[in-house]
């Protein structure tokens, strides 16, 4: 009679044991799962000398700062923790990537360091007084707009050659074409992909954003600078445009022999256009985290609002951050190449 009683307490611990089991699966499972985030923090601050390729010895005491991101999305384990820690940020899959790929993200900032590295050895080698030839190459397709008619044609990273038969010396150049022509008419554009000229037809459209003519791509400049002395800058796995105006210092020491900072260790950020203006960036709050922990003196943030409120610009938000954690290092406003340039000649002699 007692038998049956104990093979039900049997049955009722087994029950348990495997919901439990279950409970703890489904709950691993759940934190485990992907959501639609990126996470980014401070990454770290990396000499620009060590990348620079020249006769000349480059100086070791300019630095630009990386932001660190996950490669993939985060879990939701990841997620729920980054709301435990200081300057780290949520960034949905969209806002970043766009309608890029993973690897076609990697490839664009790629592109986009690329065309900071030449921007910022024109920029310097002007400055220094030599007279650099940059070569325009064509621009790079980063991005087709949805309602682009060649959207289904070009491909991340083809280069654009000319419209028309036209070819053009340089993207203002080009987009001046594009903005004087009727939205509907037909445009034949050449591009560059993998060696190989080919030719597209589609329509000009009004592109999104500034509601004026064009083929709708987002787009980066193509150029190759020649300089002599001949100097090359790889930065390896680094990519995106943030590091121009740390380059361009780099680079103006090589090519000027001034020695601008005396020893001290400069960090900073901002992109950098071949007449020298600095560009506003992402993630500045992450750079200033970065830096300081590096130990750096001085932090370059620009003053460039990019189209955002002046209380959103990157001196702002980096003197704001320097507030919070405490430090001692000087957080400096540049517009301009020249900006930075100044003022180490004045606190470094």
């Amino acid at each position: 009679m007692n038998e049956p009683k104990k093979s039900t307490k049997k049955r009722g611990r087994l029950n348990k044991f495997l919901l439990l089991i279950l409970t703890v699966a489904v709950i691993f499972i759940g934190l485990n799962w992907p959501t639609n985030y990126y996470i980014e923090m401070p990454g770290s601050a990396v000499s620009t000398g060590q990348f620079m390729r020249s006769n000349s010895k480059a100086p070791n005491n300019f630095y630009l700062v990386t932001v660190s991101e996950t490669s993939q999305p985060a879990s939701v384990w990841q997620y729920l923790f980054s709301f435990t820690q200081k300057h780290v940020s949520r960034v949905p899959k969209e806002e970043l990537l766009g309608s890029a790929t993973n690897s076609q993200y990697q490839e664009l900032q790629n592109w986009y360091m690329e065309t900071s590295q030449q921007n910022a050895i024109y920029c310097a080698a002007k400055k220094a007084g030599l007279k650099p030839k940059l070569h325009y190459q064509g621009v790079y397709v980063m991005q087709v707009q949805k309602g682009s008619s060649f959207r289904k044609k070009l491909q991340i990273g083809d280069t654009v050659l000319g419209a028309n038969g036209h070819r053009f010396r340089s993207t203002a150049e080009m987009i001046n074409y594009l903005q004087k022509r009727k939205i509907g008419s037909k445009v034949q554009i050449t591009v560059l992909r993998e060696q190989k000229k080919i030719a597209f037809t589609g329509k000009i459209v009004k592109v999104k954003g500034t509601g004026k003519p064009g083929i709708g791509i987002q787009l980066v400049e193509h150029t190759k600078v020649e300089t002599k002395p001949k100097l090359t800058i790889n930065a390896g796995d680094i990519g995106g445009p943030s590091a121009g105006l740390m380059f361009t210092l780099t680079s103006y020491e090589i090519f000027s022999g001034e020695h601008l900072a005396k020893g001290h260790k400069i960090a900073g950020t901002g992109t950098i256009t071949p007449s020298g203006k600095v560009g506003i960036i992402g993630g500045v709050d992450k750079k200033v985290v970065a830096a300081d922990k590096a130990g750096a003196e001085v932090f370059f943030a620009p003053t460039d609002t990019g189209g955002l409120k002046k209380s959103a610009n990157n001196y702002v938000v980096a003197k704001k951050t320097a507030k919070q954690i405490g430090t001692k290092m000087k957080i400096v406003p540049v517009r301009t190449f020249d900006d930075a340039l100044n003022y180490l000649r004045k606190n470094f002699k």
